[in-house]
């Protein structure tokens, strides 16, 4: 009888002092879990690309038939925006820029540079976001900033968690948006919506201004 009470006092101890069995633990996750652990991925955050990535991720923001021809501007090693290629149609595209934080890549018809351009340079010179819409808004009703003559498409794919992939070549987790340009372009004109009507319906946003638009961002 004491030989018995021992060993059961012998093997409480030994079972106590014994280390978790995290096998044990590990099988009371459920499938769920384990699928969700083991398939964590973390997009690449400000991504910085050679200049032909960066000219292969900027493409796939324009039409496919389009692409090869377009002109690019990307960044430098330094972060200064810079021509990465000339173009022989009226696409021009623009590469991500690696100090802003999320994604995004955009390709626009040319008549659209005078105004884009100018928001650039206004930027560099540190005007504020407003101050940038008020110098457009003048130059435009001038005459100093061209504008575009007819409807005109800025392309964008963009998002916080997306990203080039590298081994692909191709823009990840992303979504697209199309802006079409049709300056001081009124409701009563276009007969659009100032909001979307339901999600990814197109609406006209800036009626009657210099940098009136079509937004449409198609749901995925």
């Amino acid at each position: 009888m004491k030989i018995s009470i021992f060993l059961l006092v012998l093997s409480i101890l030994l079972f106590s002092c014994a280390k978790p069995s995290y096998k044990k633990n590990s099988i009371l996750k459920t499938e769920k879990e384990v699928v969700e652990e083991t398939s964590t991925f973390y997009p690449p955050e400000n991504q910085e690309l050679s200049a032909d990535q960066q000219i292969a991720s900027a493409i796939l923001a324009a039409p496919k038939e389009k692409r090869e021809e377009a002109m690019v501007y990307g960044y430098s090693n330094s972060g200064e925006f810079m021509m990465l290629r000339e173009g022989s149609n009226e696409f021009i595209c623009i590469a991500d820029n690696p100090n802003k934080d999320g994604f995004q890549v955009v390709c626009y018809h040319k008549s659209l540079e005078p105004m884009m351009d100018r928001g650039r340079e206004l930027n560099t010179e540190g005007k504020t976001r407003e101050e940038r819409e008020e110098i457009r808004e003048k130059e435009a009703a001038s005459g100093k900033m061209a504008l575009p003559k007819a409807p005109a498409t800025l392309h964008i794919y963009y998002g916080e968690g997306a990203y080039f992939n590298e081994d692909t070549g191709v823009n990840e987790n992303g979504k697209y948006r199309y802006v079409v340009y049709i300056p001081y372009a009124t409701q009563e004109d276009t007969g659009l919506s100032l909001a979307p009507n339901e999600s990814s319906h197109p609406w006209l946003m800036f009626p009657g201004r210099y940098n009136a638009h079509i937004m449409i961002t198609p749901e995925y």
